[in-house]
């Protein structure tokens, strides 16, 4: 059994909650549980309100027919909404409901106190609903997925031949070019080779080179 007066904190009107709840109590499946109620309150006349109730697995829209004999039900699963969201106005807010398919459902004249802790509720549960999606999906693509294995062949072994003893190649001695040593000149040879450098810097004549090379060569 649902109490009410749960349902009464913000001012709602009892006569509608208590309406609606009588009718919710046979409409509520396994483990479904109602968290908010607001009512609708237009400025001027106010005899058949419109019920926004939101419980964990969907949102109930309770409107009254045949001037309030009968109660229209409609009610939205949480996997059916993309998004809630409310608009304060001059005479109460406007609380939207965005489907993944169809047009938005637009409720008029919800007092803004109910319009606010409406959508905080709903937003909740529709996070909540998501969350809850995206562990599912998370959990299917874990189990579909199995790791691959791969049976490797394991080589032959190969006993190992021992190897063959190759000599080092021959270092070349470097090369060393010849030392020329030149043998000191003789005397002789020294004064001619003095003697031919005056004459070829002119400093004596070709006469006196003749001479002084008779000379020298006389008393080798």
């Amino acid at each position: 059994m649902i109490l009410i007066d749960r349902f009464l904190s913000d001012e709602q009107d009892p006569k509608a909650v208590e309406k609606v709840i009588g009718k919710l109590n046979d409409m509520l499946g396994a483990n479904e549980e109602l968290i908010y109620m607001a009512v609708q309150k237009r400025p001027a006349v106010n005899l058949l309100p419109t019920c926004i109730v939101v419980s964990n697995k969907r949102i109930f829209y309770c409107e009254p027919g045949n001037f309030g004999i009968t109660m229209n039900f409609k009610d939205i699963s949480w996997k059916t909404i993309k998004e809630v969201s409310f608009k304060e106005e001059i005479f109460g807010s406007k609380f939207i409901c965005v489907p993944t398919y169809g047009e938005n459902i637009i409720t008029e004249y919800i007092p803004k106190v109910q319009a606010r802790k409406l959508y905080q509720a709903a937003h909740e549960q529709l996070e909540e609903f998501k969350e809850q999606q995206r562990q599912i999906e998370l959990e299917e693509r874990r189990s579909t997925t199995s790791p691959v294995t791969v049976n490797t062949v394991p080589k032959p072994s190969v006993e190992e031949e021992p190897l063959a003893f190759i000599p080092p190649a021959p270092v070349a001695a470097p090369f060393v070019a010849p030392v020329l040593v030149e043998e000191p000149e003789d005397e002789t040879t020294l004064k001619l080779r003095k003697l031919k450098t005056l004459y070829d810097k002119q400093l004596i004549t070709l006469e006196e080179y003749e001479a002084k090379k008779a000379d020298i060569l006389d008393s080798f």
